[in-house]
């Protein structure tokens, strides 16, 4: 059976012409950059929560955002909490440092925090949602396309019956299987694009909206100026750390 279905689909590859081929092209293309978009957001996720997990457990556990300060000094932020927190930071020294002398830092601290924090906020949200575009492309247009290869090889198909006098079962089978290929690629390729955009925007979303909370938690730190261990006297914080990780 592998046989046959090889030399069929040989057969038809020899027998389309340019534009049958580029539509097979334009599949294999498709499906490359599907796989490796499957592949590298796939780790690339994986790590983020790990990381972010990691990263969390630290935060949580820190005496103070001086010491949280000094830790992200030491190691570069490489995920969206540790991004958000140093640049939240970093912000609001800025600003008690050097006031509103400047347009970009016109406002209040709390303003001005915001505005950075909103910033990282939709940077870190364009980061994680790079490739989901191509991803919801490939799957929306793979089957059409594999459609219209179908649509092309049935159509040559059919002169070529027409020109050899011969409309038998036999003779029609063969050249319209081999057509419906096509769809059956188109399909192939569409199917995994779908099923990786619905898991990544699912994904994305649960990780976006402990970034959100995390945020609101960030700015009530920074803006009352309080030690993490003054405010856990009133907020029961060591709950936050579990939450997150379950969220991620």
């Amino acid at each position: 059976m592998d046989t046959a279905q090889s030399a069929g689909i040989a057969t038809f590859l020899s027998q389309t012409d340019g534009i049958g081929k580029a539509i097979v092209i334009a599949l294999i293309v498709m499906s490359i950059a599907t796989w490796y978009l499957i592949i590298t957001k796939t780790l690339q996720t994986l790590a983020t929560r790990r990381r972010a997990v990691r990263f969390l457990q630290t935060f949580w556990d820190a005496p103070s955002l001086q010491s949280v300060a000094t830790h992200l000094e030491q190691q570069h932020p490489d995920e969206p909490f540790s991004h958000l927190t140093w640049h939240a930071i970093v912000a609001t020294r800025h600003h008690q440092h050097h006031g509103a002398n400047k347009l970009d830092v016109a406002g209040s601290t709390a303003e001005f925090l915001t505005r950075a924090m909103r910033r990282v906020i939709d940077e870190e949200t364009a980061r994680i949602e790079a490739g989901l575009t191509i991803l919801a492309s490939v799957g929306s247009t793979a089957p059409f396309v594999g459609l219209f290869g179908t649509v092309w090889g049935v159509y040559h198909a059919l002169i070529n019956i027409g020109l050899s006098g011969q409309g038998t079962l036999d003779k029609v089978a063969g050249p319209v299987g081999e057509a419906l290929i096509m769809t059956a690629a188109g399909l192939a390729v569409a199917i995994p694009a779908v099923l990786a955009y619905n898991a990544f925007v699912r994904s994305n979303r649960l990780i976006l909206a402990q970034l959100d909370s995390f945020a609101h938690d960030l700015f009530s730190f920074l803006t009352t100026g309080s030690h993490l261990s003054e405010v856990a006297a009133v907020t029961p914080l060591k709950t936050a750390p579990a939450t997150a990780a379950k969220g991620l």
